[in-house]
C-alpha cells in the first residue's frame, strides 16, 4: 500500500478522514476475540510468557533503578488502588501500569519478539493486572484473552514499521508497544469496535521513545512501561466515549507509520493485519536466557558453542569478531566506558568478556561492583564488530556469524540465526518455571514463588484475576493473601 490516505487534501494537508481499512481490521479482531477463538497451542503458550514477565518484574523490584521510580511516583501518589510488584506499595491504576512494566524491563531478562522488535510482556501485562484491581470480574479467561490480543497486535505494527524504524533511533517497545497496550486494555475491557478504534487511535498519539536511553540511562527501563500506561489510558478513555485518531496508521499526513518512518517505501502495510486470527504471532514471542539486550544473544550462543566443542578461557583469546547487521551494531556495539547498569547491559563487548571469564551473563554475573572492574574492560578491547551489507540487506537483526582467533593460532567460526528461547528454540515448561524460580526465590518465600507459578498455570481455571494480582505483592507482615482469604506463608 504506497499511499494509505485517500482523503481530500489541501496545500499537502489532509483535510478529512482517509481510509482506516487496517486500524478497522486490527479494532475487529481485538473486540471480536474470545478464549475459546484462540488455539490450544496459543492458549498455552501464552501462560509461560505471563509466567516469564511476572518473574521478570517481580524480580526487577529489587534493582536500585527501580526503588528510585517507585520513590518518585509514591512521593506524588497516595492511592491504594494497585500493588507495585514484588513490594508492599500501592499505587493508581495508570502509575501501577507504568511502574510494573518498568519493573518487568528492570533487567534485560524479558521477552523479545525480534521481528516486532519490541518487548510484548512488559507493555501489556502490567495494564491487565490493574485493570484485574479496579474492575470486577475478570476471569482468567479473559485475562489470558487480552494478553493475546496484546501480543498479536504490538509485534504486527512493528513488523509493519521494520528494522528501519529502530535503526533511526525510534525505541521501538515505546512506539508500537502503545498498540499492544491499547489492544490489552481494549480486551479486558470488553470494547466495541469503535471504541477499539478509539483506543488505537488515542494511544498512537500518545506513543514516543528513542534510542539514546540505551547509553546508560535508568529511563530506558521506563519505555515499555510507559506503553503499558499509555495503552491503559487509551482504553480507559475510549471505554466512557473519549474519541481517538479513526485512521491512526493510515492517516498520510500526522498518522502514525507515515511520522514514525523517514522513508514510506519501508513501511510495509499489509503486516498490520496479514494472517490476523489465522498465523498467531504470539508463538513467535521469544524468551531471553541472558541479562542483556536481545541483539547479543546469538553472539553469546556462538562463543558459548565454540567453547563447547574446543574449551577455552578468556586469556587464550586474541580476539573475536561478531560479523552481524548495521542494526545491531547501531544498537549493541561500542567502546565500553562505566557508565550504568543499562550501558552493561547492552554494550557487546563488555557482555562478552563477561562469558569469557563468567561462562554466563545471568544475573549472577551481571552486577554494579563488576561495572568497572579491570579485568571484564580489558578482555572487552578483543571484541570487534564488522557490519556486513549482506546480512544488513537479509533483514535479520539477530544473525550473527562469529570468528574466534585463540593465541595458539586456532580460528573458530560459528553462525547463529536464532537465539536460546527464540521461536524456533522455544524453552519448555520446566525451563521456564526454573527460570521464574531463579528470579523470584529472591523476593518471595518459596510458597509464594509456588502459589504464582501454579496460579498462571492454572489460569484458565481462574475465577477472578485478582487473585493473582494479590499474589504479586508483599503484605505488612510479609504474609500473602491466597484464594480463601488465609495467610498462606510461614
Amino acid at each position: 500500500m504506497a499511499n494509505a490516505a485517500t482523503g481530500e487534501r489541501q496545500d499537502g494537508h489532509q483535510t478529512q478522514q482517509a481510509d482506516n481499512r487496517y486500524t478497522r481490521k486490527i479494532a475487529q479482531f481485538v473486540s471480536g476475540l474470545t478464549y475459546e477463538k484462540i488455539p490450544a497451542e496459543v492458549r498455552q503458550r501464552i501462560k509461560l510468557l505471563i509466567l516469564d514477565s511476572l518473574g521478570c518484574g517481580i524480580y526487577g523490584s529489587l534493582k536500585g533503578h527501580s526503588q528510585i521510580a517507585i520513590k518518585g511516583i509514591t512521593s506524588v501518589d497516595n492511592s491504594m488502588n494497585c500493588g507495585i510488584w514484588g513490594t508492599g506499595q500501592r499505587v493508581s491504576a495508570p502509575h501501577a501500569a507504568l511502574l510494573n512494566g518498568t519493573l518487568v524491563q528492570g533487567f534485560e531478562l524479558d521477552d523479545i519478539h525480534r521481528k516486532g522488535a519490541m518487548h510484548v510482556g512488559s507493555t501489556t501485562l502490567p495494564a491487565i493486572v490493574a485493570l484485574s484491581e479496579v474492575r470486577d470480574g475478570m476471569s482468567g479467561k479473559r485475562f489470558m484473552t487480552a494478553a493475546v490480543a496484546g501480543y498479536e497486535i504490538g509485534p504486527r505494527v512493528g513488523m509493519c514499521m521494520g528494522p528501519n524504524h529502530l535503526g533511526q533511533g525510534w525505541h521501538s517497545g515505546a512506539t508500537v508497544g502503545a498498540f499492544a497496550g491499547a489492544a490489552s486494555s481494549a480486551s479486558a475491557l470488553g470494547l466495541s469496535e469503535g471504541n477499539t478504534i478509539d483506543a488505537l487511535g488515542i494511544a498512537g498519539t500518545l506513543a514516543s521513545g528513542i534510542m539514546a536511553v540505551q547509553y546508560g540511562s535508568m529511563v530506558k527501563r521506563m519505555n515499555h512501561g510507559r506503553s503499558a500506561q499509555n495503552g491503559l489510558y487509551a482504553g480507559l478513555l475510549a471505554s466512557v466515549g473519549y474519541t481517538g485518531i479513526k485512521n491512526v496508521f493510515e492517516s498520510e499526513y500526522g498518522g502514525f507509520c507515515t511520522t514514525f518512518s523517514r522513508e514510506r517505501e519501508w513501511i510495509k502495510w499489509e503486516e498490520l493485519t496479514k494472517g490476523l486470527g489465522e498465523h498467531w504471532e504470539t508463538m513467535y514471542d521469544s524468551l531471553k536466557f541472558y541479562s542483556a539486550a536481545a541483539s547479543n544473544h546469538t553472539t553469546l550462543d556462538a562463543i558459548r558453542i565454540m567453547r563447547d566443542r574446543r574449551p577455552f578461557t578468556a586469556d587464550d583469546v586474541e580476539k573475536i569478531v561478531v560479523h552481524g547487521s548495521q542494526v545491531t551494531k547501531d544498537h549493541v556495539f561500542w567502546k565500553y566506558e562505566p557508565s550504568g547498569m543499562t550501558n552493561m547491559q547492552f554494550c557487546m563487548p563488555y557482555i562478552v568478556a563477561t562469558l569469557l571469564l563468567e561462562g554466563d551473563f545471568f544475573v549472577d554475573q551481571c552486577i554494579e561492583d563488576k561495572m568497572a572492574d579491570p579485568q571484564r574492560i580489558a578482555h572487552s578491547r578483543k571484541v570487534e564488530f564488522i557490519a556486513e551489507p549482506e546480512i544488513t540487506k537479509m533483514g535479520l537483526r539477530y544473525y550473527v556469524r562469529v570468528e574466534i582467533f585463540l593465541k595458539d593460532g586456532t580460528r573458530m567460526e560459528e553462525t547463529v540465526e536464532a537465539q536460546r528461547g527464540s521461536e524456533t528454540k522455544f524453552a519448555s515448561e520446566a525451563e521456564v518455571v526454573e527460570k521464574f524460580d531463579k528470579l523470584v526465590k529472591h523476593v518471595f518465600p518459596a510458597k509464594q514463588v509456588a502459589a504464582i507459578r501454579d496460579t498462571v498455570l492454572g489460569l484458565d481455571k481462574l475465577d477472578d484475576a485478582a487473585k493473582l494480582a494479590k499474589l504479586l505483592v508483599k503484605t505488612e507482615d510479609g504474609s500473602f493473601k491466597y484464594f480463601d482469604g488465609s495467610a498462606d506463608i510461614d
